[in-house]
């Protein structure tokens, strides 16, 4: 899992005299390699079926292309969160969400990470919550805690003791990145809520590229199947 949150592009400057910033990407790596496996075997399969195959097989795995492909797309490949002064963008399977700051209430990780926007919630796909990586962080949280107090008792006892902080910038082991996100994400909103280019009313639109093929292709297939 990874995001852009390196050192943001300078772009044009925003109204209020402030240089703009180009969009923080998050989105999980995981996903985006299971989307690309299964494309590639999916890719194989139907290729083998439309050449070698006799009867109906090639006419129905060419149907089967745009029921397959669009959805894997839509569910590892599109999902994403992109982040700028002015605005958060969420790309989920099948619609993109745009909520401006002064329009988002909260954004949550529970068992999944949501957006919280006039009243309404919507799920943040690709942000995933890992209940192994909490387990793991709570591990090292716990673990550090005890390390912390031991070498207080070190400093009490002897006097000496040699600190060491974490580099300006790692991540933080003591977190999940579904939670680390969402930190990032809430102190964003809090931040650029008062903007004046961060005002306007949540605007949803559906995935429309991702829908018709998808349901063109299963139309066809249907057809493919039952003629």
């Amino acid at each position: 899992m990874t995001d852009s949150d390196g050192k943001p592009h300078q772009g044009p400057a925003a109204p209020d005299g402030e240089p703009a910033y180009a969009d923080r990407v998050y989105r999980s790596v995981p996903g985006v390699i299971s989307g690309v496996l299964l494309l590639a075997v999916a890719g194989w399969l139907i290729g083998d079926a439309a050449l070698n195959g006799t009867g109906k097989t090639p006419y129905v795995s060419l149907a089967a292309i745009p029921v397959f492909a669009f959805p894997v797309i839509a569910y590892t490949l599109r999902p994403a969160v992109l982040a700028n002064d002015r605005r958060l963008m969420v790309r989920n399977p099948w619609r993109t969400i745009t909520a401006p700051w002064a329009s988002v209430d909260a954004l949550r990780a529970g068992y999944s990470v949501e957006l919280l926007a006039e009243g309404k919630k919507y799920q943040v796909w690709a942000v995933p919550v890992s209940l192994r990586q909490r387990k793991r962080a709570g591990r090292v949280r716990a673990r550090g805690e005890v390390e912390h107090t031991s070498r207080m008792g070190m400093v009490f006892g002897r006097g000496t003791l040699p600190g060491v902080s974490p580099a300006a910038g790692s991540s933080d082991p003591t977190r999940a990145w579904s939670d680390q996100v969402t930190a990032v994400l809430q102190e964003m909103a809090e931040r650029n809520a008062a903007r004046p280019d961060a005002a306007g009313p949540v605007v949803v639109r559906w995935c429309w590229w991702v829908i018709a093929p998808t349901l063109v292709g299963l139309a066809a297939l249907i057809t493919v199947i039952l003629v």
